[in-house]
């Protein structure tokens, strides 16, 4: 059998993994700590490493792990911009989930609109308390506002079907469109000067980091509502909380937050948080935050650790990975792939 490191264990990932790891011969080490140059040192006599989206995996990790033995990161998420690609290429081989379940994101997106527009959160607190006032619980109807859409793959399509149930007029923006689609594109500028709610399925690049600024802020109507379920630096968090608070922006829901590494995934309840846009945006009545779980569905968490270790499994038996991902592969002419080879 072969062995690989898990790093940030969680025990909802350990119960797919374990089901599974047997098919694929392989035996699993679960750390709890994230991967980073502090805890890099830990994978020493693994050559496969799995890791997760809030892992650090600079140019500092990769150098600890590829002297230590390590040849393989398989990210058991779809993202990978916390990864140093440059640092990585001619020492180890990156793999990634590139997609679990569109439908667990998408309809989580639904759900946390739906929650903050009806109050549902709010609303459940007071029941609990036994106060059945309705002050203060007021909404609008989905029907027949304007949902801006920002990418339109697989999740965003998924989420544009939900969206269309609801009678929402969808228009949405990529920069490379599907034509044959029938979606209605527009602009970006078009998109944040029309919708009513805007909501991000985009992928974090230099290009879309912060693309919700002061300037596109201002773009928006007065009373937008934001949905982010991708990443968190999609959002200027700063212009954010500047924008609520002067009633620019109706409500955001927020699945992730573009500092929330040291945070998310972690019970901060007996802890100060030091963070304090974070801290304010929280405590506003008009922003719902869940702590990056669109994706945990047992579908989602099942097709993961499939994925993960079907990548793991064909690094280990020096087949050709489809999932692998280097810094050259959006340079077709310079990446091995094209010629159906690992990517160096």
């Amino acid at each position: 059998m072969n062995r690989i490191c898990f790093f940030d264990t969680k025990p909802y990932d350990r119960v797919f993994f374990d089901q599974m790891k047997g098919e694929y011969g392989i035996e699993i080490e679960y750390f709890e700590p994230k991967l980073g140059p502090k805890t890099a040192f830990m994978a020493k006599g693994f050559e496969a490493v799995v890791a997760f989206v809030n892992d650090s995996i600079d140019k500092e990790t990769i150098d600890i792990l590829y002297q230590n033995g390590t040849r393989l990161i398989a990210m058991r998420c779809a993202g990978y911009n916390n990864v140093d690609f440059k640092a990585a290429y001619g020492k180890l081989h990156i793999t990634r989930v590139p997609e679990y379940s569109p439908y667990a994101v998408a309809e989580h997106a639904m759900a946390l609109l739906l929650s903050l527009n009806r109050k549902i959160h709010r609303a459940y607190s007071r029941t609990r308390d036994f106060n059945f006032s309705l002050n203060g619980l007021m909404g609008f109807d989905l029907h027949g506002k304007t949902m801006g859409v920002i990418g339109t793959g697989k999740i965003g399509k998924v989420f544009i079907n939900i969206c269309t149930g609801f009678g929402l007029k969808v228009i949405a923006y990529d920069p490379y469109p599907d034509e044959k689609s029938g979606i209605e594109y527009v602009t970006l500028d078009e998109l944040f000067r029309q919708s009513d709610i805007v909501s991000l399925h985009c992928p974090l690049t230099k290009d879309t980091f912060h693309m919700v600024n002061p300037e596109t802020i201002n773009m928006m109507k007065k009373g937008v509502y934001i949905i982010n379920t991708s990443r968190g630096a999609l959002i200027d968090s700063e212009a954010l909380l500047e924008a609520l608070k002067a009633e620019k922006i109706g409500g955001a829901c927020l699945d992730v937050y573009e500092e929330e590494t040291e945070v998310f995934y972690e019970d901060m309840s007996y802890t100060i948080i030091r963070d304090d846009i974070l801290a304010r945006v929280i405590s506003m009545p008009n922003v719902i935050v869940t702590s990056h779980q669109a994706f945990l569905t047992k579908e989602a968490l099942h097709n993961i650790a499939e994925t993960t270790l079907i990548n793991c499994r064909k690094y280990f038996d020096d087949n050709v990975i489809e999932n692998e991902i280097c810094y050259k592969c959006s340079r077709g002419d310079s990446c091995l792939r094209k010629e159906n080879k690992r990517c160096f």
